[in-house]
């Protein structure tokens, strides 16, 4: 027997995440005493308390701080599922790829021009990204096929190919100490301060937050901080900026990605031209799922 219904849920989700019932109200256009009644009726059907109220102040419990967790991610899916219900419903559905500004290595033209030839192509509307939300994005369904950097996107429930694979290397002002050399390790990166990518393994730096790439660039050239990313997404290298190979970080992949439930012929010939356009670069191929062979198989 379900218990809460959606509208329940994202009554709760927004008190938890504003913490006070007033805000809460104005955010899902109701009046507060309904919001508080509504709250009061789900505490009473789940037989425990979500918040912690007082005059001053509204906090969760832990039952309310593992149903934000494992509510959050039921309306996702809940939000997903009818999302792709109507797309697959829809004949005339526009593929919607995702990617970050700039971050495609210069295949996306290829590719876009490759699915163009195939007899079922549709519109493709290109969605941009923050610098790590696009695996979120692919797995709700807010977008069909992704361009993913690896290791550093969360691949996980998604399928994907390898397009490109290349080294990464640290970005500096010229005149920086580090300019001249013809490479480096990551040790010598020790004492620099660097970007807290947020979301991104490994992105701890104790710099500014920087949202993309071109802000990173930026906070070098007035030297804040230096930066490491995948060498295409600092091509061409700005004239007052130097790129230095880092000769033990993991080389970046450059994936298409497409959420690995979805077996729908609109992805899998995007998949198969992105394949076909990769092969005629005559790129180095780098691991990939058989998750493709799959999809392609339905068409």
């Amino acid at each position: 027997m379900i218990e809460l219904e959606t509208r329940e849920l994202e009554y709760f989700l927004a008190v938890a995440d504003e913490l006070h019932f007033g805000r809460a109200a104005v955010r899902l256009s109701i009046a507060q005493p309904a919001l508080s009644k509504a709250i009061r009726r789900i505490e009473t059907r789940l037989g425990v308390p979500l918040f912690l109220r007082s005059s001053r102040r509204v906090e969760l419990t832990p039952a309310g701080e593992a149903l934000r967790e494992h509510g959050r991610h039921a309306l996702n899916a809940v939000g997903a599922a009818v999302r792709n219900a109507r797309r697959a419903g829809d004949t005339q559905a526009q593929l919607r790829l995702v990617l970050k500004p700039g971050g495609d290595a210069g295949l996306l033209s290829g590719i876009l021009a490759e699915y163009a030839h195939q007899p079922d192509a549709r519109r493709v509307d290109i969605l941009f990204s923050g610098p790590a939300d696009r695996s979120d994005i692919l797995r709700d369904g807010r977008a069909d096929v992704g361009l993913l950097y690896a290791p550093f996107d969360d691949l996980d429930g998604l399928a994907h190919e390898t397009l490109h694979t290349e080294d990464r290397v640290v970005i500096v002002p010229s005149g920086h100490r580090l300019a001249g050399r013809a490479a480096v390790r990551m040790s010598d990166l020790e004492g620099e301060t660097l970007p807290p990518w947020k979301g991104i393994p490994g992105g701890d730096g104790t710099g500014p937050d920087v949202a993309d790439a071109v802000q990173l660039l930026h906070m070098i050239r007035v030297r804040r901080m230096i930066g490491v990313l995948p060498r295409s997404l600092v091509e061409p290298v700005p004239a007052d900026l130097v790129c230095v190979p880092v000769a033990d970080a993991p080389p970046s992949r450059l994936v298409l990605a497409w959420n690995e439930r979805d077996r729908r012929p609109l992805v899998a010939s995007f998949v198969a031209a992105a394949l076909t356009a990769h092969v005629r670069t005559d790129t180095p191929r780098g691991p990939h799922t058989t998750a493709t062979d799959a999809a392609v198989a339905t068409t």
